[in-house]
């Protein structure tokens, strides 16, 4: 018992030491995958915050319409007074009459009236830079989503790769086994040898790179998800999973010019900039303001000589203020500012048509791909049924080696080929997405 116990000891710590090796494994669907993404993803969470910080600055736009008050106080101890008659040759002092001291406590108020509509302009710009902000912040996690999409379809598309050289591998051992066989039976050269045993070779090479990649695949999913360290992605869904029909794919296209995310950040641009051009026109309009004021001084200086006593006063008055100069100063900023607002209405203009052949243009690949992965799927079941006859014809001496070769790499073109189509098919689908606005 006792030689049993350090031996079970041994085994625990060697299990501790191969789970903190090994990492944890998250196994995720694609839809899990954008969740997180969108959930957990810093360049999202960082402009959420500016989404906050531009909705704040909203907020206190609002409340510049409150009135502006103010107070102050101050505290004097004057020096004695002294008088120079004679140029400053004579010279006498005096105490500074009522007394040496002096204090002022002030309360002023200004509230606006009429600004010729500048701060509803003001209040209206920064009311839409927050909206335009939400609209950011949708681009960057739609963007996000995805990237997140791309790198977990590369890891599915990678792990079906992995399989496809897996079984290539052994196609290859067998035949290498099969080869060296006949070439000791003297049926065979020593160059089909060598041949077999480079794409051995050469299979082995592809199944590192494959690895390698995957690893590659899997370190950058996990930083767009934010996963804490020692945790890897784990992809459960499978290529093809996703499909569009084609009212689907006629829907996307049509919202494109519209909902796409450069549209809408362009039309929040044009308020922004039509609020811009209500602020700049205010100022041919004049601005009136109430303003009040109390206060508590010390000592009395209103009457001649100053008492020495404290007192209180305070007054409420209108103001009107009307700039002439803006007649001629404002005209070119008006003029500059409707020039620019005119460029923003061709640039979404532009940018809705470039959406929308955006669209089409994916909606179009979309469809090619679902023909492609038809003709593959064929296509393999070509190959390896060529691939069956010219190695039974080879092993009976009736064909070349480079014949059986070139139909092993047909066959494993067409299987690779057919991952890739379905991996492409699937991304168009998000990329299309994107494009409408819908990611």
């Amino acid at each position: 018992m006792k030689t049993i116990k350090p031996a079970f000891l041994l085994l625990v710590l060697a299990n501790c030491a191969f789970s903190q090796d090994n990492p944890q494994t998250l196994k995720l669907s694609l839809q899990e995958v954008i969740s997180r993404s969108r959930a957990n993803n810093k360049t999202i969470l960082a402009s959420k915050m500016e989404e906050q910080a531009t909705l704040e600055e909203f907020k206190d736009a609002k409340a510049s319409v409150l009135p502006t008050i103010s107070s102050a106080g101050s505290y004097q101890r004057f020096t004695k007074l002294t008088l120079y008659t004679e140029g400053l040759s004579q010279s006498q002092s005096m105490p500074r009459k009522p007394g040496p001291d002096g204090a002022e406590l002030n309360l002023s108020a200004n509230f606006n009236l009429y600004a010729g509509g500048r701060n509803r302009s003001l209040t209206l710009e920064q009311q839409y830079r927050s909206s335009l902000s939400q609209v950011q912040t949708q681009e960057t996690s739609g963007n996000i989503a995805l990237q997140s999409a791309a790198q977990y379809l590369e890891l599915i598309r990678l792990s079906a790769q992995h399989k496809l050289i897996a079984d290539q591998l052994k196609r290859a051992a067998t035949r290498l086994k099969n080869i060296n066989a006949l070439y000791q039976n003297q049926k065979v050269t020593k160059s089909d040898v060598l041949r077999a045993e480079v794409m051995l070779s050469n299979a082995q090479l592809a199944m590192q790179q494959t690895q390698n990649d995957e690893r590659i695949a899997t370190d950058r999913l996990g930083v767009l998800l934010d996963l804490p360290p020692g945790s890897r992605p784990e992809a459960t869904d499978s290529l093809g999973a996703d499909s569009l029909s084609l009212s689907e794919i006629s829907q996307l296209q049509g919202d494109a010019p519209n909902s796409s995310f450069a549209v809408r950040k362009t039309a929040e641009g044009l308020k922004i900039q039509q609020a811009r051009i209500k602020s700049v026109r205010s100022a041919y309009y004049p601005s009136i303001s109430l303003f009040s004021a109390y206060g508590i001084s010390y000592p009395n200086t209103i009457f001649v000589p100053p008492v020495d006593q404290a007192y209180s006063i305070g007054f409420v008055g209108l103001k009107v203020q009307y700039n002439l100069s803006a007649l001629y100063h404002n005209k070119h900023k008006v003029s500059a500012e409707e020039k620019r607002l005119r460029g923003l209405e061709l640039q979404k203009e532009a940018l809705a048509d470039n959406a929308l052949q955006e669209a089409e243009s994916l909606g179009i690949k979309y469809l090619e791909s679902s023909q492609r992965i038809l003709t593959i799927q064929k296509q393999i079941s070509q190959a390896a049924q060529n691939y069956r006859i010219v190695s039974a014809k080879y092993f009976n001496q009736l064909a070349l080696l480079t014949d059986l070769l070139d139909a092993d790499n047909l066959y494993q073109e067409s299987l690779y080929s057919l991952v890739q189509a379905k991996a492409s098919r699937q991304l168009l689908i998000y990329r299309l997405k994107y494009t409408s606005g819908k990611l």
